[in-house]
C-alpha cells in the first residue's frame, strides 16, 4: 500500500517510552550512547521496568529493527554500548 509506514518506523518516531537525544544511535562513542540512554530512562515517568531494562530495550529495539541495513561498524559501537550500559547501571544497583 502506498503511503503505509512500517510499524517500527512509527514506533521510533512517535513512541514516548523514552525521550531520546537526537541522533543518539548514530554517535560513535559507546560510553556517550550508554550514558544518554541511562539518563533518558532515569527521567522517564512512563518507565515500567528498571533503568537498565528500559534503556537496554530501546537499544536492542533499534539494533533489531535496523537489521542488515545497519552499518557493521555502527552495530559494533551499539553492541559495545550495551556493555557500557550494564556497567553504568550495575554501579547504581549495588
Amino acid at each position: 500500500m502506498a503511503g503505509t509506514r512500517k510499524w517500527s518506523q512509527q514506533v521510533t518516531e512517535t513512541s514516548h517510552a523514552l525521550e531520546l537525544e537526537d541522533g543518539v544511535f548514530t554517535w560513535d562513542d559507546p560510553k556517550r550512547i550508554a550514558a544518554s540512554l541511562k539518563r533518558s530512562a532515569e527521567h522517564s515517568p512512563r518507565r515500567k521496568g528498571t533503568v537498565l531494562q528500559s534503556a537496554m530495550s530501546m537499544l536492542t529495539f533499534y539494533i533489531n529493527r535496523a537489521g542488515h541495513g545497519l552499518d557493521p561498524g555502527q552495530r559494533k559501537i551499539l553492541e559495545r554500548a550495551k556493555d557500557e550500559l550494564r556497567t553504568l547501571c550495575r554501579g547504581k544497583q549495588g
